[in-house]
């Protein structure tokens, strides 16, 4: 994204026009009126990660125009990442400048924040780090308050930690969560604030349990199991599924668990086609499932997965990709009707749509 794409001023006509292209795209399955949930046209993003160009013995953040990556231009600021971002863009740029052992071959900087001000600065590089760029680089923790990783090939140096907490309230009450660097979380906080608000408003007076697919650090589990008697939670990656234990003590939450497997895995085990020692804990049998709940990547549901969501009497899905939620929508309302659809302005000024849809059994 481009700065000149950033235009508060048209940001509300921008957002209609998205609202419009999804509501015509899924006008087929008959859905009820779109709830239109809007971002702050400004400051949104808690992360960003920036290039770095050398020139005249400096280094600069850069990006480059699509398909042209030798000519670069220079930022200062950002306007779509967090404020706390753009207070650090320039003044920890410049204090990387004043000593070469922090600025030669540092080649991407990343920025991890949250809405408290907490900070984590990843400095990439293309040569070995050692003592002495630790020596270097210690001061600068103090001076900017902020967390430190440097990484380079084969190289991962922490000096304190490699996560930030970060709070969200929901429905008047306030969440904290892990985000650890180089792990997936929701970018734009003020969005996920009202996804986790809609997910819950929708799921309230809920019986049964809940099953989740794709929970990644639990930041839907932790909110909805307020909802449910129990929830059982799956992810595959293993530094979520570390997170999201640490979440569930963070927030309290005594009757979720979580398993680390695929969807399509999970979908075995419901199946009883094989079974997994990492459910020898869970009792699949005992859960009363009233509810799945999924937030898979790009690529949506794979048709396994699909048939295992029908089974449920209720489905919540949460999709970053219209072009499959309609994929697998095509399937899912052959047995489920839409009752609630929203479009979360996750990424404002891009194509970019996150969906919410809600559907009950026919």
């Amino acid at each position: 994204m481009s700065t000149d794409s950033v235009q508060p001023e048209r940001y509300d006509d921008l957002l209609r026009e998205k609202a419009d292209r999804i509501e015509a795209m899924f006008a087929p399955f008959a859905p009820p009126a779109l709830d239109v949930f809007r971002s702050s046209p400004s400051h949104y993003r808690m992360r960003t990660e920036f290039h770095i160009w050398h020139q005249d013995d400096r280094a600069h953040y850069a990006m480059f125009a699509p398909g042209n990556k030798s000519e670069p231009f220079f930022l200062t600021d950002f306007p779509v990442a967090s404020e706390r971002i753009n207070s650090l863009m320039q003044p920890l740029l410049d204090a990387l400048c004043e000593q070469e052992i922090l600025r030669r071959k540092l080649f991407q900087v990343e920025f991890l924040t949250t809405q408290t001000g907490e900070a984590l600065v990843s400095l990439l590089y293309h040569k070995k780090l050692d003592e002495q760029w630790l020596e270097a680089v210690r001061p600068l923790r103090e001076q900017f308050n902020i967390h430190i990783i440097g990484r380079a090939r084969k190289q991962k140096l922490v000096l304190d930690q490699d996560y930030v907490t970060e709070t969200l309230t929901v429905n008047g009450k306030q969440w904290r969560y892990q985000q650890v660097e180089n792990s997936f979380t929701q970018p734009n906080a003020g969005i996920n604030e009202k996804m986790l608000g809609w997910a819950a408003n929708i799921a309230q007076d809920s019986d049964g349990d809940l099953l989740e697919l794709y929970c990644g650090n639990a930041n839907f589990t932790c909110v909805l199991s307020e909802q449910f008697r129990r929830v059982l939670a799956t992810e595959i990656s293993k530094s979520s599924v570390k997170s999201a234990q640490h979440n569930f003590a963070l927030n309290g939450v005594e009757n979720a668990d979580i398993v680390r497997m695929s969807s399509e895995e999970f979908t075995q085990a419901m199946n009883k086609e094989r079974p997994f020692r990492r459910l020898q804990n869970i009792d699949l049998d005992s859960y009363d499932f009233s509810t799945v709940l999924v937030d898979p990547p790009r690529a949506g549901l794979d048709k396994g997965t699909e048939a295992l969501v029908q089974r449920f009497e209720r489905i919540i899905y949460i999709s970053c990709n219209p072009e499959t939620l309609q994929a697998n929508l095509d399937t899912l309302s052959q047995t489920h009707r839409i009752e609630r659809f929203a479009l979360f302005d996750q990424f404002p000024y891009t194509h970019h749509a996150e969906c919410g849809v809600y559907l009950v059994r026919k």
